[in-house]
């Protein structure tokens, strides 16, 4: 189901893209401008991008979309970091775009970094906010305690459902795919991901904590991207903004918008 909202710019697409046994929910403003691909944190929806798209204003193509069983998209039986890469490319493919420009954010960022990575002559360059970090912030212990956490939502997860703030996901579900979130940002991991991206790419950090983390330990794993742009010259940090993890795309959106356009004019098509 799908339907058209005309704009004084341009008519924006909203709708259904079937991929798999799942259908995700897809907004697109069209328009002649570089395809923009927005990837979501883990439990956030669309919408959380609103901002940075309404500074960017016109001149862009804005693909955002809700992952599996998160905001109106359905559920599915299979929510691994692997699905959420294969969905970009279910994504671009029913908008009918050959080339864009991925923006992640948190867990999306490392969605992005891999997309990236893999697709260098799909991909215009990527924004990664406050995520894509390689550092080994997860232990056995960890998992175990996540389990639990998880497990002592569950109860609360039903009753946020129907304000969009929790995925439709049970709490074991939630749990391994918290849990393979922190596998993949081993440094051994994302550190041979990050090192084989050829595209421009830049970082927006925020500061301070963010939900989970203990003490000075989020900017430790900030400090992990040090050794990873001595490594690899397209890969720069483009901003350190005041705001913390949750707060970033809400009070320093402006400062992901200008990562965007600096990426799009390093490829020739800056606004």
């Amino acid at each position: 189901m799908t339907k058209n909202s005309t704009s004084s710019i341009d008519a924006t697409w909203t709708g259904m893209v079937p991929v798999d046994d799942t259908a995700l929910a897809v907004t697109d403003t069209g328009g002649p401008g570089i395809p923009v691909v927005y990837l979501n944190g883990h439990v956030a929806t669309q919408g959380y991008w609103r901002r940075v798209v309404a500074d960017l204003r016109v001149g862009w193509r804005h693909i955002t979309y809700d992952m599996r069983a998160r905001g109106k998209s359905k559920r599915s039986a299979d929510y691994s970091f692997e699905t959420n890469v294969r969905d970009v490319d279910a994504v671009l493919a029913a908008r009918g775009v050959d080339r864009a420009l991925v923006v992640g954010w948190s867990y999306g960022a490392f969605v992005a970094a891999h997309w990236a990575g893999r697709n260098p002559d799909r991909t215009v360059g990527a924004v990664l906010v406050d995520g894509a970090q390689p550092h080994d912030w997860i232990d056995e212990v960890d998992v175990e305690q996540m389990r639990k956490l998880w497990r002592r939502l569950s109860w609360l997860m039903p009753l946020l459902r129907p304000t969009g703030l929790a995925p439709r996901m049970t709490a074991e579900q939630m749990a391994n795919s918290n849990i393979e979130a922190g596998e993949i940002a081993r440094k051994r991991e994302l550190g041979p991901v990050l090192d084989n991206i050829t595209v421009p790419t830049r970082y927006v950090n925020a500061s301070g904590s963010s939900f989970g983390s203990k003490g000075d330990e989020q900017e430790r794993i900030r400090a992990s991207l040090d050794q990873v742009v001595e490594r690899n010259p397209n890969i720069k940090i483009s901003a350190k903004v005041p705001s913390n993890h949750g707060a970033i795309l809400r009070k320093d959106f402006r400062a992901v918008a200008e990562a965007v356009r600096e990426v799009a004019a390093l490829d020739g098509g800056g606004r």
